[in-house]
């Protein structure tokens, strides 16, 4: 697969996604700047995580606006995969690609630390090769990452199987202790209605080799490629 990665002013994390796409999993991935982007050879869009546009008006507000995210809006509105990771999942939902906001942590604290994912068996690409409760260890760093959203878009996304992971325990417990941010029904990312749209805080990209503490974020990574494959096959 063609992975885009784009670059925002601020952007911090797209290395660690290029090194994690080309040299662990052996894809083709591009890190594009987001005033001079063609994304229109590639397979998949990824907007890494960081401080775009250095979160001066809000997470997410001013990329939003950036000259690159009509074309991610069109790879999206054509079923093609799109993933947001931690600002990343910030820009879209401020381009309303994905549903509700992220909010300052509950604690009023920056949270950096490694946490328990659980597949929540979400129709998407980016988790159908991770069956429904695997739990998997990936970490968080952000200080906006609390997921909110009115309770008539929460029933929705439950309903229609959009909440593809939640912050647990070890166990696959959900429980206050384990949500790092105080995020709604302990959501640590959703899909959108068709599932090729991934948000998500926690950041795969640092869990792809052993050497950095882990390697489940690379699941994530291997559904979508399973998946393509499985289309052309």
């Amino acid at each position: 697969m063609r992975f885009a990665i784009v670059r925002f002013p601020g952007t911090w994390s797209d290395r660690d996604c290029h090194r994690v796409l080309t040299a662990v999993l052996g894809q083709q991935a591009d890190i594009l700047w987001h005033r001079d982007a063609d994304l229109s050879s590639y397979d998949a869009i990824v907007l890494p995580g960081g401080f775009s546009y250095g979160d001066y008006l809000r997470t997410g507000a001013i990329a939003r606006f950036s000259p690159v995210m009509d074309q991610v809006a069109e790879h999206a509105n054509r079923g093609r995969p799109v993933i947001g990771i931690c600002n990343g999942f910030q820009i879209l939902c401020e381009a309303h690609l994905l549903p509700g906001v992220l909010i300052r942590n509950d604690s009023l604290q920056f949270r950096c630390e490694w946490v328990h994912l659980r597949a929540e068996g979400a129709r998407s690409p980016w988790s159908s090769a991770i069956p429904a409760g695997t739990v998997l260890r990936v970490p968080i760093s952000h200080g906006e990452g609390n997921y909110f959203a009115d309770p008539a878009t929460l029933d929705e996304l439950e309903a229609n199987g959009r909440v593809a992971f939640r912050y647990c325990d070890p166990s696959g417990a959900i429980t206050a202790a384990a949500n790092p941010n105080g995020s709604a029904r302990s959501i640590a990312g959703v899909v959108n209605e068709r599932g090729n749209v991934l948000g998500m805080m926690p950041h795969p990209e640092r869990a792809g080799e052993t050497v950095v503490g882990g390697v489940d974020g690379n699941r994530i990574w291997d559904s979508l490629i399973a998946a393509a494959v499985g289309a052309t096959a």
